[in-house]
């Protein structure tokens, strides 16, 4: 347990969290949305300061990060709790872990135990939402800058100014889910895309590398209107340099919708590829897990599932361009790229 940045003294022994845009007003011995930041007696608290839920190696192209150092691995390092609501979650055992246990799961970490264990060129903050374990992925950040090894966010970008731009000179790169419109984070998530949109924003406007995620879950945000008002805002708001990796739904949690059809992911493809560059197709085999040249199509990352089996580019000046027809393409994360 640590006390929390982010968050104010109100009156009657209440505190007000500032980290995410909820502004939670928690009372005495209460938690916020997120279970997972306390007050007691006055001071607000994280519970999960180094209390890793899930630990693991992962390529970097599972979270997924597809131009930033492609062929990477990260370390991939998690805590319970979440500050979404999301009806499909995928990992809700550890997001909604008050369903399962009373108790906060996971294993004591300190930030030097983590950088103790790694032996990749970087960490991944992951699997649950980044941002309600601020605190130590902070702590843990500063460390492993210093190791001159990247930080990578997957995040639902449920975070308030503040602790962006707090944390933005140690993080190389971040992939947001981008949910679908107003009307299904109302409904789904219990949240505001306003709030996503402006975070994503600001990761731009402070040269933060994004990647976006958006799971297409059948007669929910596979409509064609809200495909094509996405993708507009994309190349409108961040360029349409910034890859969109359209992800298949499989049931879980409290939804039981049908699993995402091929042709579905296939229809959003063909309309994102009107106004960005580099669209992807994931969670199923798909011949768009590759990276191709957006000018002449040439095949430049092959990719089985998360596992690059082939770059072709030509590297000038530590700029990536199309052996083919000599286009340049925008790759991140470049020194890391020939990592052990």
């Amino acid at each position: 347990m640590k006390e929390a940045l982010f968050w104010n003294v109100l009156k009657d022994n209440k505190v007000q969290c500032k980290l995410c845009p909820r502004f939670c007003v928690i009372n005495n011995e209460s938690t916020g949305y997120c279970r997972v930041r306390k007050n007691i007696n006055g001071k607000l608290y994280s519970l999960v300061y180094g209390r890793l839920c899930s630990l693991n190696v992962d390529p970097i192209e599972k979270k997924p990060l597809f131009m930033f150092a492609p062929g990477t691995k990260c370390l991939s390092i998690a805590t319970v709790g979440c500050n979404l609501d999301c009806k499909f979650c995928q990992n809700w055992e550890i997001s909604h872990f008050w369903e399962i246990s009373s108790d906060i799961i996971g294993e004591a970490f300190t930030p030097k135990d983590v950088i103790a264990l790694l032996k990749e060129p970087g960490v991944a903050y992951t699997y649950t939402e980044p941002t309600i374990m601020y605190e130590f992925a902070f702590e843990t950040m500063k460390l492993v800058k210093k190791m001159n090894c990247y930080n990578v966010w997957v995040s639902n970008g449920y975070t308030n100014p503040e602790p962006i731009k707090k944390m933005a000179k140690f993080l190389d790169a971040v992939n947001i889910d981008y949910k679908g419109d107003e009307k299904f984070y109302k409904n789904v998530c219990d949240a505001k895309l306003e709030f996503v949109q402006e975070s994503l924003k600001l990761y731009k406007k402070l040269g933060i590398w994004i990647e976006i995620t958006n799971l297409l879950i059948s007669g929910y945000n596979d409509k064609k209107d809200i495909i094509l008002e996405m993708v507009r805002w994309i190349r409108e708001n961040l360029g349409k340099e910034t890859p969109l990796h359209f992800s298949a739904y499989y049931p879980a949690y409290k939804m039981n919708a049908p699993p995402t059809e091929i042709k579905t992911l296939e229809m959003a493809a063909e309309i994102a590829e009107n106004y960005l560059d580099y669209v992807y197709i994931g969670n199923v085999r798909h011949e768009k897990e590759n990276t191709f040249c957006p000018n002449c199509k040439e095949l430049l990352i092959k990719r089985f599932g998360f596992f690059v089996e082939k770059i072709n580019l030509e590297e000038k000046n530590k700029n990536f361009y199309c052996p083919n027809c000599g286009h340049k393409i925008p790759i991140a994360g470049a020194k890391w790229m020939k990592s052990k």
